[in-house]
């Protein structure tokens, strides 16, 4: 199971692994955005799934249902740390992460391909610092990954 993306004028991208942010990133106040529940099924098919959060709500588990993801649910403080120690566990070189928050940006720093969300609950500086692709919301985010090729033409030399 992967996900290949050829970069013109650039290294390729093996992916593996899909490591999300829950709450700002593909939830909004505990709530799993419209949408994202049948593109992360979809997505399934050709990469792992990882939900990492605080869970700020205590909804992560009940928004994401069904689907079929590993939910890491962290304990108050180091978030980032832990964020970015996980992506270094699964082999940070095949992981896609994609994040809004300050406490995103060292996971999005070490991973292979990192996107970030500007949505309703914003996006920090550093978060944006840390990321190869800006989108507006976590629907874009996961249309890029089942289409490749925006990846590649985003990210060519």
């Amino acid at each position: 199971m992967s996900l290949t993306v050829a970069i013109p004028g650039g290294a390729g991208l093996e992916l593996r692994h899909l490591v999300l942010d829950y709450n700002g990133t593909v939830a909004l106040d505990g709530h799993l955005a419209e949408g994202v529940a049948r593109r992360l099924e979809a997505l399934g098919e050709k990469l792992e799934t990882h939900v990492l959060t605080a869970d700020t709500f205590g909804r992560a588990k009940i928004g994401l249902g069904d689907l079929k993801c590993r939910l890491v649910i962290l304990e108050p403080g180091g978030e980032d740390r832990k964020k970015a120690e996980y992506v270094d566990k699964l082999g940070a070189g095949s992981v896609v992460a994609i994040g809004n928050g300050r406490n995103d940006r060292l996971m999005l720093e070490r991973a292979a391909l990192a996107i970030a969300v500007l949505g309703p609950e914003g996006l920090s500086a550093e978060a944006l610092s840390a990321a190869d692709i800006l989108v507006g919301d976590p629907i874009a985010a996961l249309e890029l990954l089942l289409n490749p090729r925006r990846i590649a033409a985003t990210l060519r030399s």
